[in-house]
């Protein structure tokens, strides 16, 4: 009674054709995931954010507040 001998041959080539498949399915649809789940609803958030964005109107309301040292504020 002897155990049979374990198949070595090919063994990489066997596990590969059967684990690469999935493994790039899991990382296509993790990518996807990501994709639309987080940066699309991030890129909207700033889009929305710029609409309304004055600069203008920041860099006066920062510079009456006092922030930057080489611009005094005007007596307004």
């Amino acid at each position: 009674m002897s155990l049979p001998k374990p198949m070595m041959r090919g063994l990489l080539a066997k596990r590969l054709r059967f684990h690469l498949p999935i493994a790039f399915t899991l990382a296509l649809t993790a990518a996807i995931a990501f994709k639309y789940t987080v940066t699309e609803p991030k890129k909207q958030a700033y889009a929305d954010f710029y609409k309304q964005y004055d600069a203008i109107n920041e860099f006066n309301a920062m510079r009456e507040a006092g922030v930057f040292e080489s611009v005094q504020p005007t007596g307004k």
